[in-house]
């Protein structure tokens, strides 16, 4: 039974993801406005994170109306079902405002508390990663069917590409430049993408040997966070916690520890 209601949630969350990708990459207008901000005045929410969340979760209601629901964009509630859909419609707004490409829908469903199906569709791409609980990481993408998914063999930390992002709050991310600043002389090189939620399935893809952030949200990181446990990954926050909003951590095996003992060091 639990299989197969695993199954029935990702068949929902691909096809909300798809539905929202959609409506996102056609869909939006040559005048896009910003509709009102988030935790600062440069974190901005557009009219297509409202349409795009509304698109999610009516066709996730329709089919499944027990379910609860937290959305980024206002659309949160308990159900009775024991699930509850972490949604975020669109992973890296501003990207999206200025026209960049690196922007996604990620969508996860927990059962009773525990992440058990993640989708991340990443439309500019052209690529969907998915996973369930137990099953491993997959992909679509430019080549046939569907791709298993692996994380990047362990690389000495010296020679890791790490990626992070910063927040929209200037105090923070004031902070934040100093920890990768002190970072940057240890490892490869430094990324900032702009999308928690592909740069946590890019480090599942093999793309990327670590990620790190602090500040981020459940609907941010829930989906992105199962994809790359599921490659083998290994991911947490600061030393014997999980991830959360204090530190989304995610890294191939061998650089984990070390990069997490030196974002602890470093005040991240």
């Amino acid at each position: 039974m639990t299989d197969a209601l695993h199954t029935e949630l990702l068949q929902l969350a691909l096809q909300a993801a798809r539905r929202a990708g959609d409506l996102l990459r056609d869909g939006r207008p040559a005048d896009l406005a910003v509709a009102a901000t988030k935790s600062s005045p440069v974190d901005v929410v557009t009219e297509m994170d409202l349409a795009a969340e509304k698109a999610i979760t009516d066709l996730i209601a329709d089919r499944r109306p027990d379910d609860g629901f937290l959305g980024e964009e206002g659309s949160s509630f308990e159900g009775t079902s024991g699930i509850r859909w972490v949604i975020d419609p669109l992973d890296g707004t501003v990207n999206y405002l200025y026209g960049l490409p690196t922007w996604a829908v990620s969508i996860a469903a927990e059962q009773d508390g525990q992440a058990v199906v993640g989708v991340v569709a990443a439309p500019m791409r052209g690529e969907t990663f998915h996973a369930v609980r137990g099953r491993g990481a997959w992909a679509t993408g430019a080549w046939a069917g569907e791709r298993k998914l692996s994380c990047r063999p362990t690389a000495p930390l010296d020679q890791a590409l790490v990626a992070t992002g910063f927040s929209y709050v200037a105090e923070v991310r004031t902070e934040q430049a100093e920890v990768a600043r002190r970072l940057l002389p240890l490892v490869r090189d430094i990324r900032r993408g702009g999308s928690a939620a592909i740069e946590l399935c890019d480090v599942a893809a093999g793309r990327l040997d670590g990620y790190y952030e602090r500040g981020l949200n459940p609907w941010d990181y829930t989906a992105g966070d199962l994809i790359a446990r599921e490659a083998g990954a290994l991911t947490g926050g600061h030393p014997g916690r999980p991830v959360s909003p204090e530190l989304t951590l995610a890294a191939t095996p061998g650089v984990f520890e070390p990069l997490q003992r030196l974002l602890a060091d470093f005040g991240a």
